[in-house]
């Protein structure tokens, strides 16, 4: 069942409200008037009621609407991930308070990531917008100036290399396959486990890339066609695992086990690509010297990750996407968007 607000408090919630109300932080008094508004909550209402046909009114109680959309304001605020929000939250009375959380329990991360995820891109579109429709109607904006700048949301990756990138592509296959071989057993193509010698490849190529010599480099390339070959093996041994469950030969008599190596199928299926990808543009950058592969990946686990270049002295290069923010007066945000060019 989903909530718009909670229906009702707790002695806890009351005496924690008492406590605490004064002090609370400048902007959470004037976010506070803003997230009460209707509007807002029924946006993440409605959004997140879609999760199920009858969540509206049937199951057990959920997380309230206003809740979730107070726990990602707070997070947006301070840019926390959703781990150091929840224990954030749970350790601070002024955020329980402003969050309408009280005494209750905080939704743990993985509770909050499904949530964040069920909200998707139009309803947050409509949650940005409510805001500025709200500073119009109180003459806080009048839309005689406007600002455009762009800027990178950086995504949260460690920094790409090819030999790094093809370690996390090892790492992640054969994790899967050895679940599927805990599921379906040893039969059909048998798990080799090449982690510990990739993992090895990927240290010697880190110490080699320190030399500056041409010694140096020679080494590191024949480094590299070790990992290229290691990691060629495992991406044909998934594609088989694959294969195997497809055809039935790797199954499972219980349904939800069989539903879950199908779910493993379509991870492996996913993945491999991403790696094969990550091979052909280490064998275009390492062996042939072209920098410019197409369709080049900065991280398996974020495909859609771009490597801009902004000129800047201390970060000459980030990673993620190219944003485009209009601010009107008050600093009142207007519109974000993605693109491609710089102003």
């Amino acid at each position: 069942m989903l909530e718009a607000r909670r229906a009702q408090t707790t002695f806890a919630d009351g005496l924690i409200a008492e406590e605490v109300t004064d002090l609370r932080e400048p902007w959470m008094r004037h976010s506070d008037t803003v997230l009460e508004d209707e509007q807002l909550v029924e946006i993440v209402r409605q959004a997140l009621s879609k999760r199920c046909k009858k969540s509206k009114t049937r199951g057990r109680k959920g997380t309230p609407a206003d809740v979730v959309l107070r726990l990602l304001a707070l997070k947006h605020m301070f840019n926390w991930s959703y781990d150091e929000m929840h224990r954030e939250v749970r350790a601070n009375l002024v955020y329980r308070e402003f969050t309408r959380i009280g005494g209750g329990k905080v939704p743990d991360d993985k509770t909050m990531g499904r949530l964040a995820r069920q909200l998707g891109p139009e309803p947050v579109e409509k949650l940005h917008q409510r805001p500025v429709a709200i500073a119009g109607d109180k003459k806080i904006i009048e839309g005689r100036k406007l600002r455009v700048d762009t800027t990178v949301v950086e995504t949260n990756i460690h920094y790409p290399t090819d030999s790094s990138l093809m370690g996390d592509g090892v790492r992640v296959l054969t994790r899967l396959m050895k679940r599927i071989t805990e599921v379906a057993g040893a039969v059909g193509t048998k798990l080799r486990d090449r982690t510990r010698s990739v993992k090895l490849r990927v240290v010697e190529i880190a110490r080699a890339s320190r030399s500056k010599s041409e010694q140096g480099r020679e080494r590191m390339k024949g480094f590299y066609k070790k990992l290229l070959v290691a990691t060629a093996a495992v991406v044909g041994q998934a594609q088989r695992f694959a294969k195997d469950i497809a055809e039935g030969v790797k199954h499972s008599s219980d349904v939800m086990q069989q539903a879950a190596l199908e779910g493993m199928k379509k991870e492996l299926e996913t993945m491999a690509p991403r790696v094969k990808q990550v091979i052909r543009q280490a064998r275009a950058r390492v062996l042939h010297g072209d920098t410019h592969a197409e369709g080049k990946l900065v991280s398996i686990f974020e495909p859609t990750t771009e490597a801009i270049r902004r000129g800047k002295a201390k970060q000459p290069t980030e990673f993620g996407k190219m944003i485009k923010v209009q601010e009107a007066e008050a600093q009142i945000i207007t519109s974000v968007q993605e693109t491609a060019e710089r102003l």
